[in-house]
């Protein structure tokens, strides 16, 4: 049983929520549906909007060189959260971008638990099983090894 002070703490701790976006209208609706969660939430959550863009295979990143591969990223992931970021201060949510250059469901989980993430919200594409099983799904390959709730926005 918890004493009253520690009871307190832990109600008075705002939840920590990734948002993982991929510039798609999925993403968006992701991102709507977190802005709601968090009106509704007694404590404001720490938001936290994260893309994570795919490696450069490497002879394009020699190619492009250090500056431009980082030139590259940074405008994919401005254009990728673009859309996100209006949508959250139109709401007056604040929330800490993150831009992360990484194969994506790796890289969300990795973010999910160094910064110890209550919640996981990000959009689905519904694709079918089938087109899923042989292309892959990030939304599918998080639920399948992450140990913090999910909620996938169709």
């Amino acid at each position: 049983m918890l004493a009253v002070n520690e009871r307190t703490s832990i109600e008075e701790k705002s939840m920590r929520i990734l948002i993982a976006v991929d510039g798609s209208e999925a993403a968006l609706r992701a991102v709507r549906y977190a802005i709601r969660l968090a009106g509704e939430l007694k404590l404001a959550p720490e938001l936290h909007l994260l893309y994570a863009d795919e490696p450069l295979l490497r002879s394009v990143a020699m190619s492009l060189g250090l500056e431009g591969t980082r030139r590259y990223h940074a405008e994919n992931g401005r254009m990728a959260t673009q859309k996100a970021r209006a949508m959250l201060k139109r709401a007056k949510a604040a929330c800490e971008e993150h831009v992360l250059v990484g194969e994506p469901a790796p890289t969300i989980l990795k973010f999910v638990k160094a910064n110890r993430c209550d919640l996981i919200v990000m959009g689905s594409h519904g694709r079918s099983a089938l087109k899923s099983l042989f292309l892959g799904s990030v939304a599918s390959k998080v639920l399948g090894s992450t140990m913090v709730p999910l909620t996938v926005v169709r």
